[in-house]
């Protein structure tokens, strides 16, 4: 025995005055340095002599670990075991365990020698270490509606103490009823660390609702609660509806394809349906669709699906196939003489309430043409257009409206600078008609909007006229007569035996007749014998 051995034997054996207190606990983390403390952390003596750390050994003996005296920096080494290398002294006289592992789970005492005294301080150690993340292992592939299936193994691996696992589902809590939910749970310790690996067995009865449902299982421990990732699993169910989706673009119009799709909310879903076409039933295989090639009108009607090991299960969905026929008449180029009836008649058939409407010349019409006494205003390009569903449709005609030409009006003014006069015929007809007059005129002017046509010319009358204006077409003529006066004043001239101031008269001339034409009974004649003359001249 060492001196300081022989120093405490004979202080212990002389002190009068020993404590031991009371057992306290720490806990210490696997793998990390464990503190134990001297008297809960107090200031030490001031009359401190040495302070001894010893533990209890495996059969029950007391083992020193180290001696630590106040007038020294060191502390001294006792132990002869594993805690040789891995005790140390800290300076508020804690033990210091580095790499804690469970057999670092005794009791360490604290001893404190001072002035005639001696206390034991006994600290039981013990060490925890939280299991490794919780895993869900040999999943089942897939879970049957209604019927209890291995879901999964819960595994929490080396943790001390053993934790415990729970198995929750969207969130809630999973509890076992012996039936419908069995949870079976183990706990192996591994002798070599004496770590603890817990393991938790789910058999559950899945049902329809489950699809896409969340199962974890928790490992909760004293030093931390954990979450195992989300598993999913796939639910085997019956078909238990049947439902017929129409896939086609909207409206559905003569010619289109129309794609019958059979769906089943069995998982998994069935492979083979009938498809009942107009009453006859048609087996598909290895598919959920049908499709309807090129549909006519005759193609609407109720269709259906339904199971081919379960007829009776079926479906159905309502096709509706629009259309729209239009008939118009007349259409294309309508040639009509002014004041006739021409007749519209549209028909059209519709699979729905059609929307008509008309223009004409790209403007709206309030309703439909009516033609009981066409005049020239009536003539243009008519458009009739039909919709219903989607569906538009529209013939047109072009309505050309032709006449024997008609004079409407002859008027004379006076031009501006007074020196002239301005003659106008005004005519109706279409094709355009073509004026003529029965004198010589200069600044002509033309126009022709909307069968009407209208010439000026100026004219210098020296007597009193009637002028004749003609307007000829392929269809026919016509011509008006008006009486214009001489722009020249009478001139009185002095007589040779009259006195002074005295002035006579001069004989008016009679009023001449316009050249080329041979007396106002023209007027009367057939106009095409007037312009047959014309012509020969």
């Amino acid at each position: 025995m060492d001196s300081t051995g022989r120093f405490l034997l004979s202080l212990v054996t002389a002190a009068t005055f020993l404590q031991v207190r009371s057992t306290v606990t720490v806990i210490g983390l696997y793998g990390e340095t464990i503190e134990v403390p001297c008297n809960n952390g107090a200031a030490k003596p001031e009359d401190l002599i040495f302070t001894k750390w010893k533990y209890k050994m495996d059969d029950g003996t007391s083992g020193d670990l180290l001696v630590k005296q106040a007038h020294k920096e060191q502390a001294q080494i006792q132990a002869m075991d594993g805690y040789k290398d891995r005790v140390t002294i800290a300076a508020n006289s804690s033990l210091m365990i580095q790499g804690g592992s469970l057999v670092d789970q005794r009791t360490f005492t604290c001893m404190v020698v001072y002035g005639s005294n001696l206390d034991e301080h006994p600290v039981d150690v013990l060490v925890h270490k939280k299991p490794l993340p919780p895993q869900i292992k040999d999943k089942a592939k897939e879970l049957e509606n209604g019927k209890l299936t291995s879901l999964g193994v819960c595994t929490a691996a080396d943790a001390n103490p053993a934790a415990v696992i729970m198995w929750s589902k969207n969130g809630k809590l999973l509890v076992a009823d012996g039936k419908t939910i069995i949870i079976t749970p183990s706990v192996k310790m591994d002798p070599s660390t004496g770590l603890s690996t817990t393991t938790s067995g789910l058999q559950y009865t899945a049902v329809k609702s489950d699809v896409g449902a969340k199962f974890t299982c928790t490992a909760k421990h004293s030093l931390e609660t954990q979450v195992s990732a989300p598993e999913t699993f796939v639910i085997h169910y019956p078909t238990e509806k049947l439902s017929l989706q129409v896939l086609a673009k909207t409206p559905i119009r003569e010619g289109d394809n129309v794609t019958l799709k059979c769906n089943a909310d069995g998982n998994p879903p069935p492979t083979s349906f009938y498809f009942s076409i107009k009453g006859q039933k048609v087996t598909v295989k290895d598919s959920d669709t049908f499709t309807l090639t090129a549909v006519t009108r005759n193609s609407t009607g109720d269709y259906k699906c339904s199971l081919v090991d379960d007829d009776k299960m079926e479906a159905s969905e309502k096709v509706v196939v629009s259309y729209l026929d239009l008939s118009l008449s007349p259409t294309g180029k309508v040639l009509k003489m002014v004041r006739d009836t021409l007749l519209v008649k549209m028909e059209q058939d519709a699979s729905g309430d059609a929307k008509v409407s008309w223009t004409k010349d790209n403007r709206k019409l309030d309703e439909t043409p009516r033609f009981d006494n066409v005049t020239y205003a009536d003539a243009g390009f008519y458009v009739c257009e039909v919709s219903v569903a989607g569906i538009k449709r529209s013939q047109s005609f072009q309505l050309v409206v032709e006449g024997t030409p008609v004079i409407k009006k002859m008027t004379e003014h006076h031009s501006e600078d007074g020196r002239h006069k301005v003659l106008t015929c005004e005519a109706e007809g279409v094709p355009r008609p073509s004026v003529q007059w029965s004198i010589n005129g200069t600044n002509e002017e033309n126009s022709y909007i909307n069968g009407k046509a209208t010439h000026k010319i100026t004219v210098v009358p020296t007597g009193n006229l009637t002028i004749t204006c003609i307007a000829t077409n392929k269809l026919g003529n016509h011509f008006m007569a008006l009486n214009v006066s001489s722009l020249i004043k009478d001139e009185k001239i002095p007589g040779k035996d009259e006195g002074p101031g005295k002035q006579e008269r001069r004989k008016p001339e009679r009023p001449k007749r316009a050249r080329n034409w041979r007396s106002a009974k023209l007027r009367c004649r057939d106009s095409r014998a007037v312009l047959e003359r014309r012509r020969r001249k």
